[in-house]
């Protein structure tokens, strides 16, 4: 295993609605020779910015609902209401994902509306320019049931393995993994944001040394890491799941005296 190496690539421009991320990127990456198996990690808010997802911050409680496709838990603070929503991707956090960190006093942001998509424009244009398979993570920060604080995550990729699933090979002491799958394109972003920090207002990051994990841009995107509803045993707040047992069992309820009072 080789050692790991993370640069974070300073003095990116400003990015504006409309500009050329991918060559903006590339540009910076330049002086750092790109490798073969070199991964970039950019965040979320610069690729937000380029696709013009930028709103008023007077929107910002009507953007969370648009962007939103269920309430999963909502709880008031002296501050206002903070909701947990399943984003439209699938990906569950607060206020779905809008903010106003790092934009322009005034306005907010909005989450990309592909990131794998962004993603892979990204990784295809540093491929074609500098002849070498790298692949490309984009990163936001998100909370975490049960855990205090935030860290980045992945919510978007291209060229890069973001499930390492290990069932059925042996651990250090001989025994079988069952169940054992690492979420790379996590563990990518979580490691680049040690280097980026979230007030330097460095939007990328250079890893270098997980060339293992590099393939080709017909690999699944971080959208393979939202857990689907089937298998999510927690889809609702604790409120949330309490008021809708008492609803259901008030229904139940209308329903039974109903039908002994018709029979």
């Amino acid at each position: 295993m080789s050692d790991l190496e993370l640069v974070a690539l300073r003095g990116i421009r400003e990015v504006r609605p409309g500009d050329d991320l991918p060559g903006i990127l590339a540009d910076a990456l330049a002086p750092h020779g790109p490798r073969e198996g070199d991964i970039l990690v950019v965040t979320s808010k610069v690729v937000s910015k380029a696709e013009g997802r930028v709103r008023p911050a007077d929107e910002r409680e009507q953007a969370i609902t648009e962007e939103s496709v269920r309430l999963v838990a909502s709880r008031a603070h002296p501050g206002g209401i903070t909701r947990i929503v399943e984003h439209r991707t699938g990906l569950v956090l607060a206020a779905a994902g809008v903010d106003a960190s790092n934009t322009d006093d005034g306005t907010i942001l909005l989450l990309p509306i592909d990131s794998d998509a962004s993603a892979l424009a990204i990784a295809t244009h540093l491929r074609e320019r500098f002849g070498v398979a790298l692949g490309v993570v984009v990163s936001d920060t998100l909370g975490r049931a049960w855990r205090v604080g935030q860290t980045d995550v992945a919510i978007g990729a291209a060229g890069v393995r973001v499930l390492e699933p290990l069932a059925g090979q042996l651990d250090a002491g001989g025994r079988p993994l069952v169940v054992t799958a690492p979420a790379i394109a996590d563990e990518i972003a979580a490691a680049a944001d040690l280097v980026a920090g979230k007030a330097d207002g460095v939007p990328a990051v250079l890893v270098r040394g997980l060339g293992r994990h590099v393939g080709d841009l017909t690999e699944p995107g971080a959208s393979r890491l939202v857990r689907r509803s089937g298998d999510d045993m927690f889809r609702l707040g604790s409120d949330e799941a309490y008021r809708a047992g008492r609803e259901a069992g008030r229904i139940e309820g209308i329903a039974e005296a109903g039908g002994r009072h018709g029979g």
